[in-house]
Protein backbone atom coordinates (compact mmCIF):
# COMPACT_ATOMS: atom_id res chain seq x y z
CA UNK A 1 0.00 0.00 0.00
CA UNK A 2 1.22 3.47 -0.99
CA UNK A 3 0.75 5.20 2.25
CA UNK A 4 1.17 8.49 0.67
CA UNK A 5 -1.67 8.14 -1.59
CA UNK A 6 -3.54 5.11 0.20
CA UNK A 7 -3.63 3.52 -3.35
CA UNK A 8 -2.23 -0.40 -3.74
CA UNK A 9 1.07 -0.15 -5.63
CA UNK A 10 0.15 0.42 -9.18
CA UNK A 11 -3.27 1.36 -8.36
CA UNK A 12 -4.73 -1.82 -9.38
CA UNK A 13 -5.74 -4.32 -7.19
CA UNK A 14 -2.97 -7.50 -6.90
CA UNK A 15 -5.90 -10.03 -8.26
CA UNK A 16 -6.33 -7.75 -11.29
CA UNK A 17 -2.67 -7.96 -11.94
CA UNK A 18 -2.02 -11.56 -11.18
CA UNK A 19 -5.31 -11.99 -14.36
CA UNK A 20 -3.29 -9.85 -16.87
CA UNK A 21 -0.23 -11.66 -16.06
CA UNK A 22 -1.81 -14.59 -17.04
CA UNK A 23 -3.42 -13.54 -19.75
CA UNK A 24 -0.02 -12.34 -21.03
CA UNK A 25 1.71 -15.59 -20.37
CA UNK A 26 -0.99 -17.35 -22.23
CA UNK A 27 -0.46 -14.43 -25.37
CA UNK A 28 3.56 -15.31 -24.94
CA UNK A 29 2.75 -19.14 -25.57
CA UNK A 30 0.78 -17.86 -28.58
CA UNK A 31 2.56 -15.67 -30.68
CA UNK A 32 -0.49 -13.54 -32.20
CA UNK A 33 -3.26 -14.90 -30.91
CA UNK A 34 -5.83 -12.35 -29.53
CA UNK A 35 -6.06 -13.68 -25.62
CA UNK A 36 -9.37 -11.80 -24.25
CA UNK A 37 -9.24 -10.20 -20.37
CA UNK A 38 -11.04 -8.12 -17.89
CA UNK A 39 -10.15 -4.76 -18.51
CA UNK A 40 -10.51 -2.64 -15.45
CA UNK A 41 -11.60 1.05 -14.89
CA UNK A 42 -9.02 3.43 -14.93
CA UNK A 43 -8.76 7.06 -14.08
CA UNK A 44 -8.44 7.80 -17.51
CA UNK A 45 -11.13 7.65 -20.09
CA UNK A 46 -11.08 4.09 -22.91
CA UNK A 47 -9.48 4.81 -26.26
CA UNK A 48 -6.77 7.02 -24.46
CA UNK A 49 -4.25 3.63 -24.01
CA UNK A 50 -5.97 1.93 -20.72
CA UNK A 51 -5.20 -1.54 -22.31
CA UNK A 52 -1.24 -0.73 -22.28
CA UNK A 53 -1.74 1.19 -19.22
CA UNK A 54 -3.03 -1.98 -17.29
CA UNK A 55 -0.29 -4.04 -18.63
CA UNK A 56 1.89 -1.53 -17.55
CA UNK A 57 0.49 -1.10 -14.09
CA UNK A 58 0.65 -5.55 -14.28
CA UNK A 59 4.31 -5.38 -14.76
CA UNK A 60 6.11 -2.58 -13.59
CA UNK A 61 8.13 -3.07 -10.41
CA UNK A 62 10.08 -0.96 -7.89
CA UNK A 63 12.93 -1.34 -9.57
CA UNK A 64 11.64 -0.53 -13.23
CA UNK A 65 12.47 2.76 -14.75
CA UNK A 66 9.53 3.92 -17.45
CA UNK A 67 9.41 5.26 -20.60
CA UNK A 68 5.95 6.76 -21.89
CA UNK A 69 6.02 7.59 -25.88
CA UNK A 70 2.79 8.92 -27.97
CA UNK A 71 4.12 8.61 -31.69
CA UNK A 72 7.24 9.01 -31.05
CA UNK A 73 7.36 12.09 -28.28
CA UNK A 74 8.01 11.85 -24.59
CA UNK A 75 6.32 15.23 -24.24
CA UNK A 76 3.15 14.61 -25.57
CA UNK A 77 -0.13 15.18 -23.53
CA UNK A 78 -1.04 11.12 -23.01
CA UNK A 79 2.65 9.93 -22.85
CA UNK A 80 3.25 12.93 -20.20
CA UNK A 81 -0.20 12.07 -18.11
CA UNK A 82 0.31 8.73 -18.21
CA UNK A 83 3.94 9.06 -16.29
CA UNK A 84 2.06 11.07 -14.35
CA UNK A 85 -0.15 8.98 -13.18
CA UNK A 86 1.91 5.63 -13.01
CA UNK A 87 5.26 7.55 -11.09
CA UNK A 88 2.30 8.90 -8.12
CA UNK A 89 1.31 5.06 -7.56
CA UNK A 90 4.79 3.55 -7.54
CA UNK A 91 7.33 5.90 -7.26
CA UNK A 92 9.68 4.66 -10.20
CA UNK A 93 12.36 6.23 -11.98
CA UNK A 94 10.58 8.30 -15.47
CA UNK A 95 13.20 8.33 -18.19
CA UNK A 96 13.55 10.17 -22.14
CA UNK A 97 16.24 7.37 -23.09
CA UNK A 98 15.64 4.25 -24.50
CA UNK A 99 18.34 2.23 -23.49
CA UNK A 100 17.79 3.25 -19.68
CA UNK A 101 14.11 1.82 -19.73
CA UNK A 102 13.47 -1.39 -18.70
CA UNK A 103 9.59 -1.07 -19.62
CA UNK A 104 8.74 1.41 -22.17
CA UNK A 105 4.82 1.89 -22.89
CA UNK A 106 3.99 3.42 -26.12
CA UNK A 107 1.55 4.53 -28.79
CA UNK A 108 1.73 4.02 -32.87
CA UNK A 109 5.60 3.47 -32.66
CA UNK A 110 8.59 1.38 -32.00
CA UNK A 111 11.65 3.44 -30.63
CA UNK A 112 14.54 4.06 -33.44
CA UNK A 113 17.59 2.85 -30.94
CA UNK A 114 17.51 -0.61 -31.10
CA UNK A 115 15.86 -2.73 -27.61
CA UNK A 116 17.55 -5.28 -25.71
CA UNK A 117 16.16 -8.80 -24.18
CA UNK A 118 16.04 -6.50 -20.93
CA UNK A 119 13.35 -4.67 -21.96
CA UNK A 120 9.76 -4.56 -22.64
CA UNK A 121 7.92 -2.74 -24.94
CA UNK A 122 3.84 -2.17 -23.82
CA UNK A 123 2.07 -0.79 -27.34
CA UNK A 124 -1.66 0.59 -26.79
CA UNK A 125 -4.07 -0.75 -29.42
CA UNK A 126 -6.65 0.77 -31.02
CA UNK A 127 -8.05 -2.01 -32.73
CA UNK A 128 -6.33 -5.77 -32.47
CA UNK A 129 -8.60 -7.02 -34.80
CA UNK A 130 -6.40 -7.33 -38.42
CA UNK A 131 -9.79 -8.48 -39.91
CA UNK A 132 -12.02 -5.99 -38.95
CA UNK A 133 -11.89 -3.87 -42.82
CA UNK A 134 -13.12 -7.94 -44.29
CA UNK A 135 -15.25 -9.17 -41.37
CA UNK A 136 -17.35 -6.93 -38.71
CA UNK A 137 -18.63 -9.95 -37.00
CA UNK A 138 -16.31 -10.66 -33.93
CA UNK A 139 -17.95 -14.55 -34.17
CA UNK A 140 -16.53 -14.79 -37.35
CA UNK A 141 -13.35 -13.29 -37.41
CA UNK A 142 -12.95 -15.86 -34.33
CA UNK A 143 -13.69 -18.70 -36.73
CA UNK A 144 -11.38 -17.45 -39.70
CA UNK A 145 -8.76 -17.12 -37.37
CA UNK A 146 -9.61 -20.43 -35.67
CA UNK A 147 -9.27 -22.19 -39.24
CA UNK A 148 -6.16 -20.29 -40.39
CA UNK A 149 -9.02 -18.48 -43.40
CA UNK A 150 -7.17 -15.24 -44.71
CA UNK A 151 -8.46 -15.49 -47.91
CA UNK A 152 -10.39 -12.63 -47.43
CA UNK A 153 -8.08 -10.24 -46.39
CA UNK A 154 -5.82 -11.73 -49.24
CA UNK A 155 -8.05 -10.16 -51.38
CA UNK A 156 -8.15 -6.80 -49.86
CA UNK A 157 -4.79 -6.61 -50.72
CA UNK A 158 -4.90 -7.72 -54.01
CA UNK A 159 -8.15 -5.79 -55.14
CA UNK A 160 -5.73 -2.69 -53.59
CA UNK A 161 -3.29 -3.07 -56.07
CA UNK A 162 -5.84 -3.25 -58.77
CA UNK A 163 -7.09 -0.09 -57.91
CA UNK A 164 -3.97 2.07 -56.60
CA UNK A 165 -0.94 0.17 -58.43
CA UNK A 166 0.23 -0.32 -54.54
CA UNK A 167 -0.92 -1.64 -51.44
CA UNK A 168 -2.27 1.75 -49.96
CA UNK A 169 -2.64 0.53 -46.13
CA UNK A 170 0.25 2.69 -44.18
CA UNK A 171 -0.05 2.04 -40.07
CA UNK A 172 -1.66 -1.25 -39.34
CA UNK A 173 -0.29 -3.05 -42.02
CA UNK A 174 -1.15 -7.09 -41.14
CA UNK A 175 1.69 -9.22 -40.13
CA UNK A 176 2.10 -13.27 -40.18
CA UNK A 177 3.24 -14.02 -37.02
CA UNK A 178 5.21 -17.50 -36.47
CA UNK A 179 3.66 -18.68 -39.74
CA UNK A 180 -0.01 -18.84 -37.57
CA UNK A 181 -1.79 -16.04 -36.86
CA UNK A 182 -1.90 -12.95 -38.73
CA UNK A 183 -2.02 -10.21 -36.55
CA UNK A 184 -2.92 -6.54 -36.41
CA UNK A 185 0.68 -4.67 -35.29
CA UNK A 186 -0.95 -1.73 -33.67
CA UNK A 187 -1.18 1.83 -35.74
CA UNK A 188 2.68 1.95 -36.03
CA UNK A 189 4.17 2.78 -39.69
CA UNK A 190 5.25 0.40 -42.03
CA UNK A 191 9.23 1.89 -40.90
CA UNK A 192 8.67 0.05 -37.57
CA UNK A 193 7.39 -3.28 -39.10
CA UNK A 194 11.04 -4.81 -39.84
CA UNK A 195 11.74 -4.10 -36.20
CA UNK A 196 9.33 -6.64 -34.97
CA UNK A 197 10.97 -9.55 -37.03
CA UNK A 198 13.21 -11.84 -34.59
CA UNK A 199 13.82 -8.95 -31.69
CA UNK A 200 15.17 -9.65 -28.84
CA UNK A 201 12.15 -7.26 -27.09
CA UNK A 202 8.87 -9.04 -25.98
CA UNK A 203 6.32 -7.10 -27.61
CA UNK A 204 2.87 -7.07 -26.17
CA UNK A 205 -0.04 -5.23 -27.55
CA UNK A 206 -3.13 -4.14 -25.15
CA UNK A 207 -6.70 -3.19 -25.95
CA UNK A 208 -8.54 -1.71 -23.15
CA UNK A 209 -12.00 -1.12 -25.10
CA UNK A 210 -11.53 -4.74 -26.61
CA UNK A 211 -10.58 -6.30 -23.68
CA UNK A 212 -7.82 -7.91 -25.61
CA UNK A 213 -3.81 -8.62 -25.09
CA UNK A 214 -1.03 -10.55 -27.65
CA UNK A 215 2.17 -10.48 -28.10
CA UNK A 216 5.23 -11.02 -29.94
CA UNK A 217 7.87 -13.37 -27.96
CA UNK A 218 11.78 -12.75 -28.61
CA UNK A 219 13.37 -14.30 -31.71
CA UNK A 220 9.58 -14.60 -33.09
CA UNK A 221 9.20 -15.00 -36.96
CA UNK A 222 7.01 -11.21 -37.89
CA UNK A 223 6.66 -11.49 -41.27
CA UNK A 224 4.41 -8.54 -43.05
CA UNK A 225 1.67 -9.81 -45.88
CA UNK A 226 3.21 -9.03 -49.33
CA UNK A 227 3.09 -10.74 -52.61
CA UNK A 228 5.80 -12.21 -55.02
CA UNK A 229 5.54 -9.27 -57.54
CA UNK A 230 4.39 -6.87 -55.05
CA UNK A 231 6.74 -6.83 -51.93
CA UNK A 232 6.60 -5.20 -48.72
CA UNK A 233 8.34 -1.75 -48.52
CA UNK A 234 8.45 1.20 -45.84
CA UNK A 235 8.43 4.39 -46.52
CA UNK A 236 10.60 6.47 -48.27
CA UNK A 237 12.94 9.43 -46.79
CA UNK A 238 16.06 9.42 -49.39
CA UNK A 239 17.34 12.21 -49.32
CA UNK A 240 15.77 13.90 -46.21
CA UNK A 241 17.16 14.60 -42.63
CA UNK A 242 16.09 15.95 -39.39
CA UNK A 243 15.96 19.83 -39.10
CA UNK A 244 17.31 19.39 -35.52
CA UNK A 245 19.57 16.81 -35.54
CA UNK A 246 20.83 16.01 -38.51
CA UNK A 247 19.92 12.36 -38.30
CA UNK A 248 19.41 10.11 -41.86
CA UNK A 249 17.98 6.94 -42.12
CA UNK A 250 15.40 7.47 -39.20
CA UNK A 251 11.18 7.81 -39.42
CA UNK A 252 10.80 11.62 -40.03
CA UNK A 253 7.65 13.65 -39.14
CA UNK A 254 6.66 16.75 -41.81
CA UNK A 255 5.65 19.93 -40.66
CA UNK A 256 5.37 23.49 -41.58
CA UNK A 257 7.95 25.81 -40.05
CA UNK A 258 6.26 28.68 -38.93
CA UNK A 259 8.87 31.13 -39.50
CA UNK A 260 9.49 30.25 -43.47
CA UNK A 261 6.52 28.23 -44.19
CA UNK A 262 8.43 25.99 -45.66
CA UNK A 263 8.51 21.80 -45.25
CA UNK A 264 10.71 20.53 -42.90
CA UNK A 265 11.06 17.26 -41.51
CA UNK A 266 11.97 16.43 -38.23
CA UNK A 267 12.55 12.81 -36.10
CA UNK A 268 9.78 11.03 -34.77
CA UNK A 269 11.16 9.88 -31.58
CA UNK A 270 12.14 12.81 -30.08
CA UNK A 271 13.90 11.22 -27.33
CA UNK A 272 16.59 9.54 -29.83
CA UNK A 273 17.05 13.16 -31.71
CA UNK A 274 17.52 14.82 -28.33
CA UNK A 275 20.29 12.49 -27.83
CA UNK A 276 22.14 12.92 -31.04
CA UNK A 277 21.43 16.68 -30.85
CA UNK A 278 23.31 16.55 -27.53
CA UNK A 279 26.07 14.13 -28.73
CA UNK A 280 26.56 16.68 -31.77
CA UNK A 281 26.20 19.92 -29.35
CA UNK A 282 29.68 18.15 -27.01
CA UNK A 283 31.54 16.94 -30.33
CA UNK A 284 31.67 20.88 -31.69
CA UNK A 285 32.06 22.19 -28.64
CA UNK A 286 34.93 19.88 -27.90
CA UNK A 287 36.61 20.31 -31.50
CA UNK A 288 36.06 24.10 -30.85
CA UNK A 289 38.33 24.05 -27.38
CA UNK A 290 40.87 22.04 -29.25
CA UNK A 291 41.16 24.32 -31.81
CA UNK A 292 41.45 27.33 -29.31
CA UNK A 293 43.87 25.27 -27.83
CA UNK A 294 46.06 24.35 -30.76
CA UNK A 295 45.91 28.14 -31.80
CA UNK A 296 46.98 29.56 -28.50
CA UNK A 297 50.49 27.31 -28.06
CA UNK A 298 50.92 27.94 -31.91
CA UNK A 299 51.10 31.66 -30.87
Amino acid sequence: MNRKNRYNFAFIDEDAKREIRRKILKAVAIPGYQVPFASRELPIARGWGTGGLQVTLALIGPTDCLKVIDQGCDDSVNAVNIKHFVQSVTNVKITTDTTKATLIQTRHRIPEEPMNENQILVLQVPIPEALRNVEPSERQTRRMHAEGDYTRLWLYLYEDIVKYGDVSIGARYPVLVNGRYIMDPSPIPRWDIPKLHMAETLFIFSAGREKRIYAIPPYTDVKPLEFEDYKFCVEDFKGKQCARCGSKGVFLDEIIDDETGKRIYVCSDTGYCHKVASKSKRKNAISQNYQYKTAGSAG
